[in-house]
């Protein structure tokens, strides 16, 4: 079922290929103009709160032999995904790299998939076009949602109307891959909360917590893919809904809320369609280690180097997070969610959580 997003994303590719052959004919070395992509050249950016590219640029050009395989390789995917747009197919990041086997030029065929990967990423940057929008899939992540929200999905099989908790089961609506091709229809949400593991996440929907506080659950699965950040965004912008982060007391999990709140340095050219920086922080913090006695491990030695990376880093330079970070430093502790199941199993839905989104002015 192609749309008015499947062309225009298509006509930016051939407008891709198209330049190289106007350099071709005005006698110019073919070249591709890129941001640079190294971690010196990512910046936050104050007043949107997100990370982006600086102004540091690279260029690919033929006038080396590594150059020139470099743009063979883009030509080659260029043409494989306007082909595949043209059909109204799909693949993933896996398969473009297998299917370079197959192509004639053995010159433009990958050599793993890091680098296919990579130059799918120039293109998205190059062309101001998503991967979904080239009906690029990553490999399935499995997020899911679950809460008091209607939707309209696009499907092969036409349109699906859906109910995220009575059209679904436990395990609630798995998101789809590129999230545009959904309609939010109607809802009954206070706010969002985002949710780390799946553990946590199947005893607040098992203790009824979306029904009892018109919340949709989001579950992370960890350091949550594109596809969650982006109806994560969505969400918040196009309803108006506070949305909440509720992961593990750990540096890593602080980065799993950075990542939904500000973006990630990997994917700074999508921070306009990923980022929610209004996202807020209700996960374990290591207060609450102390004022509830959670069980706890002791921090290693990269929890100890990405706390004190994560006070350097302009995502966590306030006064609540120059705290907790130093108060964790100190304690030498970190917890997981479940931790509080030391309290009892509904000690979350029945005291923590009201508490804590109280306090916020959530409840």
């Amino acid at each position: 079922m192609s749309t008015d997003t499947d062309a225009d994303a298509r006509q930016q590719l051939i407008d891709l290929a198209a330049e190289f052959y106007d350099q071709f004919e005005r006698g110019d070395v073919p070249s591709m103009t890129l941001p640079t992509r190294t971690k010196s050249n990512i910046e936050y950016d104050e007043a949107s709160d997100v990370w982006v590219y600086g102004d540091r640029t690279s260029t690919r050009s033929a006038n080396s032999v590594r150059g020139a395989r470099k743009l063979l390789k883009a030509i080659y995917t260029i043409e494989f995904l306007a082909r595949q747009l043209d059909e109204d197919r799909s693949s993933t990041l896996r398969e473009l790299y297998y299917l370079s086997e197959s192509w004639d030029a053995e010159e433009a065929q990958f050599n793993g998939q890091d680098e296919s990967n990579k130059l799918v990423e120039d293109l998205e940057i190059v062309s101001e076009v998503k991967r979904e929008d080239f009906h690029m899939r990553p490999e399935e992540s499995g997020a899911t949602l679950i809460g008091p929200l209607e939707l309209i999905e696009q499907t092969r099989r036409g349109e699906r109307q859906i109910h995220c908790q009575q059209d679904v089961g436990e395990g609630g609506y798995q998101i789809p891959n590129n999230p545009d091709t959904i309609q939010f229809t109607d809802h009954d949400i206070d706010f969002v909360l985002c949710v780390e593991t799946g553990g946590m996440r199947d005893r607040l929907v098992e203790n009824g917590f979306d029904t009892e506080y018109n919340c949709l659950i989001v579950h992370l699965k960890g350091q949550p893919a594109r596809a969650t950040r982006r109806v994560t965004k969505r969400l918040h912008d196009e309803l108006d809904l506070p949305v909440l982060v509720f992961t593990d007391g750990d540096p890593w999990s602080y980065r799993i809320f950075g990542s939904v709140a500000y973006g990630s340095i990997k994917s700074a050219h999508l921070s306009k369609y990923l980022a929610t920086p209004e996202a807020r922080y209700v996960g374990i913090r290591p207060q609450d280690i102390v004022e509830y006695d959670l069980p706890t491990d002791p921090l290693a030695d990269s929890d100890v180097n990405a706390l004190e990376s994560e006070l350097e880093d302009p995502r966590f330079q306030d006064e609540f997070w120059t705290e907790q970070i130093e108060l964790q430093l100190d304690i030498d502790k970190k917890a997981e969610q479940q931790a509080l199941a030391a309290n009892g199993l509904d000690f979350v839905t029945d005291t923590y959580l009201p508490e804590r989104l109280t306090d916020m002015g959530v409840l």
